[in-house]
């Protein structure tokens, strides 16, 4: 067995069907184009949502959403939220074991009046105060 010995398997290949070779072919004439028209020309394409004129769906339809590239922290306020300021440490796992955040949350910033003193306490990168 060699690669210049492949062949197809059994049936599973068709022959091409030449068109516009005359009338006792079956397609000859028009070669299965139709009568004239746009698309029955040589050279016919069209652009990718044409649809003959009408306004494409694309551009019917309203523009809808926008998502960002970049990331904002989950921010939350230590003087509504009591529990984080009263932690010893502030790390990502110290702040869900008190405050429900969901599993997309991958930063934390802490605001408020007091937000400055808690500082001190931030053991993790991913948490940051407002105005160190």
């Amino acid at each position: 067995m060699a690669l210049e010995n492949l062949t197809p398997a059994e049936g599973s290949t068709h022959a091409t069907k030449r068109v516009g070779r005359g009338q006792g072919s079956g397609t000859g004439k028009t070669a299965g184009k139709g009568n004239k028209g746009q698309k029955a020309r040589s050279g016919y394409n069209h652009k990718r949502n044409f649809e003959g004129g009408q306004q494409p769906l694309a551009r019917r339809l309203p523009k809808v959403g926008f998502t960002s590239r970049v990331t904002k922290p989950y921010v939350i306020n230590v003087e509504r939220i009591k529990a984080v300021a009263a932690l010893e440490e502030i790390t990502m796992e110290t702040i869900r074991s008190v405050h429900k955040l969901g599993k997309s949350v991958t930063a934390v910033k802490l605001v408020g009046a007091s937000a400055k003193d808690l500082a001190s306490k931030i053991k993790d990168e991913n948490v940051t105060t407002t105005g160190k």
